[in-house]
């Protein structure tokens, strides 16, 4: 019988082949992107001192429906003002083995219209 390795197993092996060439400093943080079925979850990474600088995420925002384009933009874009809150223009994209389509291309250009770099 052939055992079939579930998607998010196959994404979190593609993220860790990502994440071998990725790193965040305290002048260019790590912009990490998870989404679950429900919800989007974005944050700014400093992994040389393992500190998370930024986050921001469709369930601290209220959204009502979180799994959507619409809240992908919204979280972006608050993303985004955060960051420039705290004097952070340039990030290094982290897609965490997603696709860049939908929901996390949605939340990657919002924090580009919103003044990130990357």
């Amino acid at each position: 019988m052939i055992i079939k390795t579930s998607r998010n197993d196959l994404r979190k092996k593609r993220h860790l082949k990502i994440r071998k060439n990725i790193h965040g400093t305290l002048e260019m943080p790590r912009l990490n992107v998870f989404r679950s079925n429900s919800n989007i979850f974005a944050s700014l990474i400093d992994d040389v001192n393992g500190n998370t600088l930024v986050s921001s995420s469709s369930l601290t925002l209220n959204i009502k429906n979180g799994s959507n384009i619409e809240a992908a933009k919204v979280v972006g874009k608050d993303l985004a003002e955060k960051a420039k809150a705290k004097k952070i223009k340039k990030v290094v994209f982290d897609r965490g083995g997603y696709l860049y389509h939908g929901r996390v291309q949605a939340l990657a250009d919002a924090c580009r219209e919103a003044g990130l770099e990357f």
